[in-house]
């Protein structure tokens, strides 16, 4: 098993390096009759890709992310054969990398990818660089079209960065910043301080909190080892700067009563069961309830700095770094969109196996 394959009947296979030729995504088990192109694909990875704007928070790498879609659509519709989407690397400055090829960077998988596979591609980290999630942005943006046409939407936001939290929320805001968050004053005073760690040459941390809502069905998620909130769990957590994940009311229920933390059933005229609360963030024995799907992540600060920091080298001999090249000082407004899409894989995943759970 070589961990690039994600899904069970809405499936994706990933590939390609930072600083290689192309990344793209092989999609298969999409239904046909989606209405699909490039510009579908492409309003997404414009939301993820580098380069987008003055943002002192964003790596300065400029790349276009120009989605071609080799397969798998005709005459503008989903054909039901696998796509496949390429998008080709055109900004690499790997001589940036030169100085550290026999060094690890602290916080980073160089030392972890060399210890298993006995190499490493150190420009800019390969495999596993953050790059490597516009594949996953892409095959995002088909399982989000899918979810539109049955009245699903996923919705991601920077909650807190840079220790500034937002005090209120305003979803038409989001889009309206750089930090993509839903308070504009704490969208401010999260970029001064991002901007201060940058000159410092430091960076920053921070929670994003997403939100699925919509025409959720109850019973999306399967028994046992397949819950939906193990399968968002390991979409969300397979995304590299992601260290934590919480649902509802998420480790504050362990400071709860059974009383408290069960959200009350309702039924009202027509029929419809509403939840007084919701602790279960949506989700109730592995299974979706119906109620909107609530959970925060937790983005650890960008190992990449320019701080003088201790290592060693492949040789096993200790040294310094010094990291330089083009990147982001704070993650969160660039993961947004990359959670928004490994949250609608799953969701798309398991929309297609529920409609196998009943005769």
């Amino acid at each position: 098993m070589s961990g690039n394959t994600f899904g069970t009947v809405f499936r994706i296979t990933t590939f390609g390096e930072s600083h290689g030729a192309a990344l793209g995504v092989i999609i298969d088990g999409c239904p046909a009759g989606l209405r699909m192109d490039e510009k579908i694909i492409q309003k997404e990875l414009d939301r993820r890709r580098p380069g987008a704007g003055n943002n002192p928070a964003a790596t300065p790498r400029s790349e276009p992310d120009t989605a071609e879609i080799l397969s798998g659509v005709f005459d503008g519709f989903t054909t039901g054969t696998p796509i496949a989407v390429l998008i080709r690397n055109t900004s690499q400055n790997s001589r940036d990398y030169s100085g550290i090829a026999e060094k690890f960077r602290p916080g980073h998988a160089d030392f972890s990818y060399f210890k298993k596979y006995g190499i490493r591609d150190y420009r800019g980290g390969g495999r596993s660089s953050g790059r490597e999630t516009s594949a996953r942005v892409a095959a995002g943006a088909v399982a989000k079209a899918f979810l539109k046409e049955k009245g699903i939407f996923i919705k991601a936001w920077t909650e807190e960065a840079a220790g500034i939290k937002c005090e209120t929320y305003d979803e038409n805001e989001i889009e309206n910043n750089r930090m993509r968050a839903p308070d504009r004053e704490a969208a401010g005073l999260m970029l001064e301080k991002i901007e201060r760690l940058r000159m410092e040459g430091d960076s920053a941390g921070g929670i994003v909190s997403a939100r699925i809502s919509g025409e959720i069905p109850a019973g999306l998620g399967e028994p046992v080892f397949d819950k939906l909130e193990a399968l968002l769990g390991q979409a969300v957590l397979s995304i590299g700067a992601v260290r934590g994940i919480e649902f509802g009311a998420g480790f504050e229920t362990a400071r709860m009563t059974g009383s408290e933390s069960n959200d009350p059933l309702s039924c009202g005229g027509n029929g419809k069961v509403s939840f007084g609360e919701n602790n279960a963030g949506g989700i109730l024995g592995g299974i979706s309830s119906g109620a909107e799907i609530f959970f925060r992540v937790a983005v650890k600060p960008v190992p990449s700095i320019r701080k003088i920091q201790k290592t060693i080298t492949t040789a096993g001999e200790e040294t310094e770094i010094e990291v330089h090249g083009r990147h982001d000082v704070c993650l969160c407004p660039r993961i947004v969109p990359v959670v928004e899409a490994m949250s609608a894989l799953v969701i798309a995943d398991l929309y297609l196996r529920n409609l196998a759970s009943r005769i």
